[in-house]
């Protein structure tokens, strides 16, 4: 009686894959899907902790009335015509007895940033 430890090469009915070949592709399969699995419950998560970042930096950094409370001096009988919001920056068009005027404000420290009065030609 002969004993061989040589594996069968025979493939399997109706494939060209060897019984070692599907036992290795199976597990190449499992293991692939679970790197595909855990790589986005990792995006997810970094998602979710970026997110909480962000949310604790805004809350902590931002003032109790949020934002800076300031009174801006317009002339009396001048009107808000439109503003612009960019960024920090506020622009208001005004029209006034004397013209029109724009205002550009920076919304951080609350003081006139630029102030330009437009002279029709």
């Amino acid at each position: 009686m002969a004993v061989t430890n040589e594996t069968d090469n025979t493939p399997l009915p109706g494939t060209v894959f060897t019984p070692r070949q599907v036992r290795l592709l199976k597990i190449a399969v499992i293991v692939m899907g679970l790197l595909l699995v855990g790589g986005f419950a990792f995006v997810l998560a970094a998602i979710v902790y970026q997110a909480s970042q962000i949310a604790k930096e805004s809350t902590a950094s931002a003032p109790a009335l949020g934002g800076v409370e300031t009174e801006l001096a317009i002339p009396p009988d001048a009107t808000v015509t439109s503003l612009a919001l960019d960024g920090d920056r506020l622009a208001l068009h005004l029209s006034t007895p004397n013209g029109q005027e724009l205002l550009v404000i920076d919304l951080k420290s609350g003081k006139v940033a630029a102030r330009v009065r437009l002279n029709p030609q």
